[in-house]
Parts: C-alpha cells; sequence; structure tokens
C-alpha cells in the first residue's frame, strides 16, 4: 500500500481584504513549516511525488520544508475563495469585523459555508459541488500509479473535504473538519491500486510537541 500524505500550508498573514495579502506565509508560517520539514526528515519521510496548489502559501511552505524534488502543481488542492463567498453573503460589502477579527471571521465563514453547501450563494465564483469534485480530481491525481510516498501541501478546506469523503461522512462535516485544522499538520491516507483509499491519521503536529515547538501552533 502507497501513502498520500497533505500538508497544512504555514500560518498565512491574516487580515488583508484581498485573497492576495493573506496568499503570504508569515514569519511564524516560515518557521513552521522549516521545522516541520526538519522533524519529517529525521523520521526518514523520502517522497516519491511532492505536489502543491497553485497558491503562493502552498507552494512556500512545500519550499521551505527543504524536500528536494520538482513539486507537480494541481489546482484542486487550492482553498475554496473565502473571500468571494463572503462578498456574495453580504453583498460585496463585507463588515469590517468579519475582515479584522479573527473570532467573527471563524464564526462567519462557519454560517457562509453551510449557506454554500445548501446550494445559497448562487452568484459565488465556484459552487460546493465544483469544490468537491476538484478536490477529489486533486485525490485521483496525487494516487495515481507510480508512488509509494506522496507529500501534498494544500489548505483546511481541501484537507476537511478529503476526510469527510474518505469516511462518508455529510457534507457539514467538512466544515468542522476544516476549521480544526492546524497550520502545518499532517493528515495521512493509505492508497492502493484498486481503489481503496483510507484514512490513517488527521491533523497531527509532532513538530509542535515539544517545548519549543508549542508556541509556534497556530490555525489560521
Amino acid at each position: 500500500m502507497a501513502e498520500l500524505i497533505v500538508v497544512r500550508h504555514g500560518q498565512a498573514r491574516f487580515g488583508s481584504a484581498g485573497a492576495g495579502g493573506y496568499d503570504q506565509l508569515s514569519d511564524q508560517g516560515v518557521a513552521q513549516s522549516r521545522l516541520l520539514g526538519e522533524v519529517l526528515r529525521r523520521a526518514g519521510l523520502r517522497p516519491d511525488r511532492l505536489i502543491t496548489g497553485s497558491l503562493t502559501r502552498q507552494k512556500d511552505t512545500l519550499a521551505h520544508m527543504g524536500f528536494d524534488g520538482a513539486p507537480e502543481e494541481h489546482a484542486g488542492f487550492d482553498e475554496y475563495d473565502f473571500h468571494d463567498l463572503l462578498h456574495q453573503r453580504f453583498g460585496g460589502a463585507v463588515p469590517d469585523m468579519v475582515l479584522r477579527d479573527r473570532k467573527a471571521h471563524f464564526r462567519t465563514l462557519r454560517d457562509t459555508l453551510g449557506d454554500w453547501q445548501a446550494g445559497g450563494l448562487a452568484g459565488a465564483r465556484e459552487s460546493w459541488a465544483q469544490f468537491a469534485q476538484r478536490v477529489e480530481a486533486a485525490r485521483r491525481h496525487a494516487t495515481r500509479p507510480g508512488a509509494d510516498c506522496v507529500l501534498a501541501v494544500s489548505s483546511g478546506g481541501p484537507i476537511g473535504r478529503l476526510v469527510a469523503a474518505c469516511l462518508d461522512a455529510p457534507d457539514a462535516m467538512m466544515i468542522t473538519l476544516n476549521l480544526q485544522v492546524r497550520n502545518t499538520s499532517v493528515t495521512r491516507f493509505i492508497f492502493t491500486g484498486s481503489g481503496r483509499f483510507i484514512l490513517n491519521e488527521f491533523n497531527a503536529v509532532p513538530h509542535f510537541m515539544t517545548p519549543d515547538g508549542a508556541p509556534l501552533m497556530t490555525y489560521s
């Protein structure tokens, strides 16, 4: 059996009104990525294939992890466009508190994702069904034959969707999983050539389980 390891990107810069501002690692995100790479290499991890989505924060996370090899890119590992979803919900005028306050942001995001999954936010650039389809396409791309260990860097939404789909859980479970995923956490799946895809580990952070690593842990 082969293994797909999906890492969430390092902490990004929070508070920008535009996706471009968020799509950059913070200094803490860089430190998280470097530490995870060191821990995984010490554990003997040698990926046969490296993959990221198209987002800068994902690519930079992999780069700072320090593995050799040219990564592939598959946009199915990209996050849903939460800026667009929030703009659709609020008619283009997202309240400043939602943009600037973390608690308000994530409370509002949870409700917005629920509306999106239920078929609301009809003007969004991507429907829930389209998001789910592209995450599945990314999974199929990553688990195609030819590698025993695949390392992918993605985001909380696709990771939540992969886990929920793997467990045949209701769509709403993706939201709960999504909002738990820690920056640079590790989620592992086992897959076979016959199509089996099994969750092995979710949201693990072995690199933060030390006195020096613990202060680096973040969720957004």
